[in-house]
């Protein structure tokens, strides 16, 4: 298969990019981003591109199925516009061109409490996203729903890091879909929905990526 993968620098999309690489049944891994990665690898096609001016021509949006990683914080955008668009219009734009050069299959990782009528700003702009991919039509449309990533990241993430601790010294009396979910297993469960996507809309919930 032909798999495209856009958020290939992030905590999860780093872990995906690797399992697709090291995969016999991918072929060719498309990782558009803004900068060059720092790898080379004869399966990989890493295009540079602006995601607010995508090129709707290329012939590298030819793909079987998208993995979407793709993500910020509001602190790291800076606004709820610059969230919005990097959360919402470009994942959006990117399964819209897919889909039109014949793209099956896409998986997004979205968020635990994903929710287009939710009080909460992060998981409205997630269920909004959700609830426009419907419309695409897809014929296998995978959505993953993390709690808290687990996870090195490259960036300092003060809030996210004390939940974590908290979260992990309560693991063994906390449900299952309260606890931290590695972005290992986030990870694998995007590829596998990738890779053998069931028909219809399958929602993967924080309970089973623990």
């Amino acid at each position: 298969m032909k798999v495209m993968l856009v958020g290939a620098t992030g905590l999860v999309g780093t872990q995906v990019l690797q399992l697709l690489l090291d995969d016999p049944r991918c072929q060719t891994v498309v990782a558009p981003t803004r900068r060059s990665l720092a790898l080379a690898d004869t399966h990989l096609i890493n295009p540079v591109v602006d995601f607010a001016q995508l090129p709707e021509a290329a012939d590298w949006w030819a793909v079987d199925a998208v993995i979407c990683a793709l993500g910020t914080t509001l602190k790291q955008a800076g606004s709820r516009e610059a969230f919005a668009q990097v959360d919402h219009q470009y994942p959006l734009q990117v399964a819209r061109l897919a889909r039109a050069h014949g793209a099956a299959a896409f998986v997004l990782n979205s968020a635990k409490g994903a929710d287009p009528q939710s009080r909460f700003f992060y998981n409205r702009v997630k269920g909004a996203l959700e609830q426009d991919l419907r419309k695409l039509g897809y014929p296998s449309l995978t959505l993953v729903r993390p709690g808290l990533i687990g996870g090195d990241r490259k960036e300092h993430r003060a809030g996210e890091r004390a939940a974590s601790v908290v979260l992990g010294a309560l693991a063994p009396v906390l449900p299952r879909s309260w606890r931290i979910n590695p972005a290992e297993k986030i990870a694998a469960a995007m590829v596998e929905a990738a890779l053998q996507p069931a028909p219809g809309v399958q929602v993967i919930e924080a309970d089973r990526l623990v």
